[in-house]
């Protein structure tokens, strides 16, 4: 609701009420938001992408994943309803009670991710699979207590700003959704409020990309993790001090 509610909020003002850094940021924040609301219960499942990487890294049990998966499309459905409710009036103003998805008058990008007019469907798999398998890479980074590891109760804002980073710099070329269930759920609500199939054969049939690829490039970025980083760190003695810590201790002096 909150993230959809940025685009919403810059897409219908057309740019007077936000623009590309406040949905940057204001997604970004979104994320941290719901992170710290579901943290105590799921740890802070809000993406599918992450859930199968933490499956296939035995993080997380298998038998989880469909309901945690479901529970992530409902909510982004629900979601983007109530930014369709909150916002109504404008979207009618905004295309004279048209909801169009493509042309200069298109609202259905607020809600999912569609592919910049030049973006070919390889260059857009390929790009949801590397900002996705960026995103999974830190975030094992983030929460691994024998790394430089985020004080607790503050992993979410080390997350806002990494999705801060991410959209800034791998935004362009189709939104950078990361996030199948983000994707998806609101592509749903906009088929069945009134947008049409269109949304899911637009872009040369673009939906199914922010699906499938995040899902590789989750994997992909914490096996790499794993691989590089998590391997090789050193058990540490009882009585040693903590190499990491006084690295850290080090760069501060």
């Amino acid at each position: 609701a909150l993230g959809c509610g940025c685009v919403g909020q810059a897409v219908l003002s057309r740019g007077a009420h936000g623009g590309p850094m406040t949905v940057s940021v204001g997604f970004a924040m979104a994320v941290t938001i719901a992170v710290y609301v579901s943290g105590g219960v799921s740890g802070g499942h809000i993406n599918p992408a992450v859930s199968l990487a933490m499956c296939v890294t035995g993080r997380l049990k298998w038998t989880k994943l469909p309901i945690y998966i479901l529970a992530q499309l409902v909510g982004a459905f629900v979601g983007a309803a109530a930014v369709f409710g909150i916002y109504y009036d404008a979207f009618m103003e905004y295309s004279n009670g048209k909801l169009e998805v493509t042309g200069p008058n298109a609202t259905a990008h607020i809600f999912a991710t569609y592919p910049a007019p030049y973006l070919s469907l390889i260059n857009g798999f390929a790009d949801q699979v590397m900002s996705t398998a960026v995103l999974l890479l830190a975030i094992f980074a983030i929460f691994d207590t024998r790394n430089n590891s985020v004080p607790k109760g503050l992993e979410p804002i080390a997350v806002g700003l990494l999705i801060i980073v991410l959209t800034c710099s791998l935004g362009m070329n189709s939104g950078c959704a990361m996030n199948p269930a983000r994707d998806l759920g609101p592509r749903l609500f906009t088929a069945v409020a009134g947008w049409g199939m269109e949304v899911f054969t637009a872009g040369n049939n673009w939906w199914w990309v922010p699906i499938v690829a995040p899902m590789l490039g989750g994997v992909l970025g914490a096996m790499i993790y794993i691989v590089f980083i998590e391997f090789h760190h050193s058990d540490t003695q009882p009585g040693e001090e903590n190499d990491v810590y006084d690295k850290y201790e080090l760069t501060n002096m």
